[in-house]
């Protein structure tokens, strides 16, 4: 066999792959949105899309902002229904995340997603809504509260991001991925086929020690992370993170109004001292809590907990 008919093999055996793992992911993302629809509102936020649910009815209001690769049903699953009985509860999915779009070429940093947040709330014209921020979601929310102290009330933030991070978990080294092209590439190809070989090893290292619910993939929303769009989505957030901290914490002495964190002391994923103890030595009113032997999916594990924290803010509030 000549060596142009070896190349030729070759190349051809690699197109051959490319379309299969294309087509594969394209076939995966299908079935995942027949089995998970948005069953939420829609609205246009700043050339955003958001996808948000709205909930309960009462004259304080709560915004849950999810974390890194997460979606809104991280919420719904066992914390919303709780908290409805007494708020009005309005979760969104952050742009890019879920079923919300993200304008082309938009910043994905925790700043510019505090200015989509910030624009949320004034046009749905919610009033000064607790803030509720799970992982990245709370340094989103940190974002919204230092630059829009006026419009939120409180912040309860669960496992949160509030200090510059040494460097990413290992866990999300995958996601490190600094061109764009090659990010939706790496999306639409090996991204998929991975995350579900990998399934079992990520979701212990997210939910660990504790075990991940049953009904995680679908209740939970958990299958909506196995599409390209999840992937980019994610790849995106965490690239932008490192350049917002810093600048976000020089701005954390001008915040007032009542906060409370709740961790797991055993979470894989943020370290509880580095973004609980340090956080706190930088604003004394802030109040910190463990939940013993926990790990960082706190609203899906320990939901009474989660819940117990937002009253209490919303409760200081008032």
């Amino acid at each position: 066999m000549s060596g142009t008919t070896i190349a030729f093999a070759l190349a051809t055996s690699a197109v051959l792959l490319l379309v299969g793992l294309v087509w594969f992911t394209a076939i995966t993302a299908r079935r995942v949105e027949r089995a998970l629809p948005p069953t939420g509102q829609f609205i246009e936020v700043n050339g955003a899309r958001i996808h948000y649910f709205d909930r309960g009815q009462a004259p304080v209001t709560l915004l849950l902002v999810h974390g890194l690769g997460g979606n809104a049903m991280h919420f719904t699953h066992s914390v919303v229904d709780r908290l409805a009985r007494d708020f009005r509860v309005v979760v969104m999915d952050r742009p890019g995340s879920g079923y919300s779009t993200r304008a082309d070429h938009a910043a994905a940093g925790p700043v510019a997603q505090a200015e989509i947040v910030a624009a949320f709330i004034r046009v749905l014209g919610l009033d000064r809504p607790v803030l509720v921020g799970h992982s990245l979601g709370g340094a989103i929310s940190l974002a919204v509260a230092v630059a829009h102290p006026t419009l939120v009330r409180g912040l309860a933030l669960i496992a949160p991001l509030t200090l510059p991070q040494p460097e990413s978990p290992a866990v999300f080294q995958g996601l490190m991925v600094a061109s764009p092209r090659l990010r939706s590439a790496i999306g639409w190809t090996v991204a998929t086929p991975l995350s579900i070989a990998r399934r079992a090893i990520m979701l212990d290292v997210i939910f660990g020690p504790e075990a991940v619910p049953a009904d995680f993939a679908l209740a939970g929303g958990g299958l909506l992370g196995m599409r390209p769009s999840a992937f980019v989505s994610a790849s995106t957030d965490l690239m932008a993170v490192p350049a917002d901290m810093p600048r976000l914490v020089k701005r954390y002495a001008t915040l007032q109004l009542p906060i409370s964190i709740l961790y797991g002391t055993h979470d894989r994923i943020l370290d509880p001292a580095l973004h609980g103890e340090q956080f706190r030595a930088l604003l004394p009113h802030v109040q910190l809590d463990y939940v013993e032997g926990a790990g960082h999916m706190l609203p899906l594990t320990v939901p009474e907990r989660v819940v117990s924290i937002v009253r209490e803010v919303a409760d200081r509030a008032r």
